[in-house]
């Protein structure tokens, strides 16, 4: 009888091992069109970190669209681990659905497209804006000129962004976009006069399109004469340095949404330069192969 219940055990563990290896190997679900998305997701939104601006606009959104009604959530975690499961979604085209910020080479490398945001829950009208400090013109007009002069688009910026996440230096990366665009570079650079050492310091928010953008105007700087430097803070620390003179300026202001309470914590406080960059973006964002989700509402809907 134990022999028996012996061989039946042993039977049942290797029924669970194979079990388990082909649950292993079996290829993920891809995503389906013709059923509906929720259940293929289970209801949830891939997010990043829980106190990000785009995740507490999610939850807004989630009750806006009437999506926590349909069981819909957000699921927080964090910008790598977010990125981590969108490669391996889109390497398996499995459906997915991530908060989504742009410009950021992500957009790029895996083909993502935003949802569309009729009630504009994510605002309208992102842009990149450089800030200074009050009385930096005054005291630096050529660096300001610079300053003023800088503005590229977000195809512009994705092949430095991209390189930088692909492992290659920043500084390497960013010396090869100056190369490669030498009458971009000469427009941003007109009119500036030699800096001769002077100082000038930029600060940045710690993301990718941020660590590239600082890197690249430093350098311009740098090139020009100025001894410029860039410190890395948290958003709320940097506009508070801008704020307070401690930093002369920023390339990384993004407005009128994401740091808008900032912008209106400080204001009469700084001096907005210019619109760097237009086409900002933060929302909810998918691969372009679950071509008939489109829309917020789609997740409900289809």
């Amino acid at each position: 009888m134990k022999k028996r219940i012996l061989r039946y055990l042993q039977m049942a563990t290797v029924i669970i091992c194979l079990t388990a290896i082909v649950s292993a190997c079996a290829k993920p679900a891809e995503y389906d069109s013709h059923k509906k998305l929720g259940p293929q997701i289970n209801y949830t939104i891939t997010g990043i970190e829980a106190g990000a601006g785009v995740m507490a606009n999610t939850q807004t959104l989630l009750s806006k669209y009437k999506l926590k009604q349909a069981n819909w959530q957000i699921m927080p975690s964090s910008t790598a681990a977010m990125i981590s499961t969108l490669s391996k979604a889109v390497k398996n085209k499995q459906p997915i659905v991530v908060t989504g910020w742009q410009p950021h080479w992500m957009v790029a490398k895996y083909s993502l497209k935003f949802l569309k945001d009729p009630k504009h829950v994510y605002g309208n009208g992102e842009s990149m804006r450089t800030i200074t400090r009050k009385g930096l013109e005054k005291d630096n007009p050529g660096a300001t000129k610079l300053l003023k002069n800088f503005h590229w688009t977000i195809s512009m910026s994705n092949p430095v962004m991209l390189n930088i996440n692909g492992g290659m230096n920043k500084q390497k990366a960013v010396n090869q976009f100056i190369k490669n665009h030498p009458k971009q570079v000469k427009a941003w650079t007109a009119g500036v006069p030699n800096g001769h050492g002077k100082k000038i310091k930029l600060v940045y928010t710690p993301y990718d399109y941020e660590i590239a953008t600082t890197t690249l105007v430093t350098t311009l700087l740098k090139q020009k004469g100025y001894k410029a430097t860039m410190q890395q803070l948290d958003v709320g620390v940097m506009w508070n340095s801008i704020a307070n003179g401690s930093s002369d300026a920023s390339v990384t202001a993004e407005l009128p949404v994401t740091h808008g309470l900032y912008a209106k914590k400080y204001k009469g406080k700084y001096v907005q330069l210019r619109k760097n960059l237009k086409g900002a973006q933060t929302g909810l964002a998918v691969p372009k192969y679950m071509k008939n989700i489109n829309t917020v509402d789609d997740l409900k809907n289809k």
